[in-house]
């Protein structure tokens, strides 16, 4: 895990979808419905006083803290809050957070002000961020701005998901092809070969649809390692974001959640058949303009 958030490659700005305010309702609806991807069994329901967000947003030391105290932002955010603001600068600080989970819930705070130009800029970074779960987060976020940057993470949400062996040594597997598992389960154990080991575990919930490699193989620093398929959750997200910047390059992905995929419920199905119309029909109109 990275301890900094790396900007984002120079070259052309990032395009930008003017949204209409039927779009902006919608974006609207996709927000509020939108979980944390990386947060399963955590419940920050209670209320916190101004002091006690300041004093959690400053505890360095506890991330479940700023966790805390940014998800209640959100809310204040989310209720039109008055003075909520003078957080603003600091919820942007704590997308450079060295621990992935305060990034992950910073991203998904900003996208409830899509006003804010240092949220927008913020979240592009993240788009470059070492962590998936950040950069998913990010990609959600940036389609409430109105903007396409993150689509190709939100296409990549749709897809198996590989993980890649950190250093070299011995493996030894510890889950197998169509188990579920949680964000957090050890996938494996990397024993390297000068002693000590490396924990592989997984960057959220879903299914492990293969392993790469058999258990007690030597491997290579950035072997390919396991595969875990999205949990329904995701693939609706992903798929509520694409109805908004989808291109119709993307639509061989959606197409196949169409069509019913193993262990996802008929919603995600009837999800990706409203998001191939859309797709189309922004097709159609964009070639007649």
């Amino acid at each position: 895990m990275a301890n900094a958030v790396t900007a984002p490659a120079s070259g052309p700005a990032p395009r930008r979808i003017k949204p209409s305010l039927l779009v902006l309702s919608g974006l609207a609806t996709l927000l509020v419905m939108m979980p944390f991807l990386f947060w399963h069994g955590v419940w920050f329901g209670r209320r916190l006083s101004n002091q006690d967000i300041e004093r959690y947003l400053q505890d360095r030391d506890h991330p479940r803290k700023i966790q805390h105290a940014l998800s209640q932002i959100a809310d204040r955010m989310q209720r039109g809050g008055a003075g909520v603001s003078q957080w603003y600068s600091q919820v942007v600080s704590l997308a450079g957070h060295p621990a992935a989970q305060v990034r992950m819930t910073a991203a998904w705070v900003m996208g409830h002000d899509h006003n804010s130009e240092a949220f927008h800029q913020a979240l592009l970074r993240l788009l470059k961020d070492p962590e998936v779960m950040v950069r998913r987060n990010a990609a959600l976020s940036l389609v409430r701005f109105g903007d396409a940057s993150g689509r190709t993470e939100l296409v990549n949400t749709l897809r198996p998901y590989t993980l890649r062996t950190p250093e070299q040594g011995r493996v030894e597997i510890q889950a197998q092809p169509g188990e579920e598992v949680t964000a957090g389960t050890l996938l494996a154990l990397v024993r390297r070969d000068q002693g000590g080991e490396v924990q592989v575990r997984a960057p959220f919930s879903g299914r492990v649809e293969g392993n790469a490699i058999k258990d007690g193989s030597t491997v290579a620093a950035g072997d390919e390692l396991v595969q875990i398929s999205p949990e329904p959750g995701q693939v609706w997200e992903a798929l509520r974001g694409l109805y908004f910047v989808g291109q119709p390059e993307d639509l061989p992905e959606v197409e196949r959640y169409s069509r019913g995929v193993a262990n996802m419920p008929d919603s995600t199905r009837q999800q990706a058949l409203s998001t191939i119309r859309a797709i189309r029909t922004r097709s159609e109109r964009d070639a007649t303009r």
